[in-house]
């Protein structure tokens, strides 16, 4: 046991030699760097005696009372002190975190913006499209030619955008711009074309009857004289009544000729109605 309490003293002095060769220097910005000894603590063995008593006989065989000596291990808290590393970082700069070796972590006192990212003390490093101190002023990318558009540059916070004028496209790449083509115009369904001729012959139809309607009223004129006529005096009557008559005889040949023709346009429009349900 004493040789592994050696053993573990021998490898914390060589971590704590090694240690120490990688605090930080002067010159990796740090400004000052000194080393302090700190106590830690730690459990050894040591040996410890045990008495144990026992009887014996003593001259004249009498019994006596004494104690015999044995040794055991034992373990105890101890204390040891270790180089503890202690620096000062140079204005500008800190530690990366508590458990980092030198300073790397640079200071900006105001803060970087817009996804800028600290470089160097009170420097900024800015994303593509954003400039200044703490990446707080806008690129203005149409400002110049390099934005590559055809024909119009729209700029936005931290990127920019093509667009093209009225009759035009963007293209694929993002930046040219081709002319739009024309919409085609809907050619006409068959049920569309259906619905025109039900239409045009509904007007034929309607026109039809309104000079049907017309015929008969002038045929009422010219009958109106026969009303006071006599049937059987046939002889009495005068030429021009007669001629009349002929001539309402011809207006009632009309008026039946109108009416086949609206009895077909009625049955095509039937037809037609038909079609359109199915």
């Amino acid at each position: 046991m004493q040789r592994l309490s050696c053993l573990l003293m021998g490898f914390v002095l060589i971590l704590g030699m090694t240690s120490a060769e990688r605090f930080p220097r002067s010159g990796r910005r740090v400004c000052a760097a000194a080393v302090q000894s700190r106590a830690a603590p730690y459990v050894e063995s040591h040996v410890q005696p045990v008495y144990q008593p026992y009887l014996t006989t003593c001259q004249g065989y009498r019994l006596c009372s004494t104690y015999r000596t044995t040794y055991k291990v034992a373990y105890r808290l101890a204390y040891r002190r270790f180089p503890q590393p202690m620096y000062t970082c140079c204005p500008g700069w800190r530690r990366a975190n508590a458990h980092a070796v030198g300073c790397s972590k640079a200071i900006c006192r105001l803060p970087c913006q817009n996804g800028g990212s600290c470089s160097a003390p009170d420097r900024c490093t800015c994303p593509p499209g954003w400039m200044g101190k703490s990446c707080q002023t806008d690129v203005d990318e149409c400002a110049g030619q390099r934005h590559g558009c055809s024909q119009h540059c729209v700029n936005a916070p931290g990127s920019y955008g093509c667009a093209c004028r009225a009759g035009h496209r963007l293209s694929a790449d993002g930046k040219s711009c081709q002319a739009s083509e024309p919409p085609a115009e809907p050619e006409a369904s068959p049920a569309l074309n259906r619905s025109g001729a039900s239409r045009e012959m509904k007007e034929e139809v309607q026109a039809l009857r309104s000079r049907v309607e017309v015929l008969e009223q002038k045929l009422q004129l010219l009958l109106a004289p026969f009303h006071n006529l006599i049937p059987s005096a046939a002889d009495d009557v005068s030429t021009d009544p007669i001629s009349q008559l002929f001539y309402s005889l011809r207006q009632l040949d009309r008026i039946e000729s109108l009416s086949e023709q609206i009895s077909f346009l009625e049955e095509r429009l039937e037809t037609c109605s038909c079609k359109n349900e199915r």
